[in-house]
Order: structure tokens, then sequence, then C-alpha cells
């Protein structure tokens, strides 16, 4: 599986992630990228799963008919986050094409 993670994905949750391969936005040279656009690209670059911390994207895009899952991830806080690495993985191993997971992480 190839992870993308967006602007506001903790990087740490990376190294936390064992076996997909992972890059950034920033890594990618998208981080000037909007929603949509970034989509795209990672779809065009054969990335099946992008995961980011923006609650408001599935307002923004059309989500069901991409060839990317999309995972949220309900903080941006990486003390919060670690917390909830079995959900985490869990939401990995069943996105699907054009799937939309929130994982909830007070």
């Amino acid at each position: 599986m190839k992870i993308l993670f967006d602007q506001g994905t903790p990087v740490p949750l990376r190294r936390s992630l064992t076996g997909p391969e992972v890059h950034t936005a920033y890594e990618c040279g998208w981080q000037i990228l909007e929603n949509g656009e970034l989509l795209t690209a990672a779809e065009n670059d054969g990335y099946d799963l992008l995961i980011s911390t923006d609650q408001n994207l599935k307002y923004q895009q059309n989500l069901g008919q991409g060839k990317i899952g999309v995972l949220i991830l309900m903080s941006t806080s990486w003390p919060n986050i670690r917390r909830h690495l079995d959900a985490i993985s869990r939401g990995i191993e069943s996105a699907r094409t054009g799937s939309y997971l929130e994982i909830p992480i007070p």
C-alpha cells in the first residue's frame, strides 16, 4: 500500500506504520496544492490512501468518486494520535478505493 500524508498529518506517525510505503505531500513537492489538486496528483501517482487531518475535506471534495481512499485523523496532536495507533492501523487496513473514514481522537 502506498500512503500520502497531507501537510497537517504528524510525520512521526510514519515510524509507527509497518508495511506501507509512506510519503508526505512536502516530499513530493505538493505542499502548495489545494485538496482537489492533491487528491488528483496522489491518484495519478498511484497512491492508495491519503491520511489527512482536514476535517472539512469531505465537504469540499466528492470523495466517493475517486481512486484513492481517505482517512481523516480528528486531531493534529501527535501525543493524542499516538494513543490511537491501533485504530489508525485498522483504518488503514480497511481502506479501499473511494473509501472515507474518520478516526475519532479525543
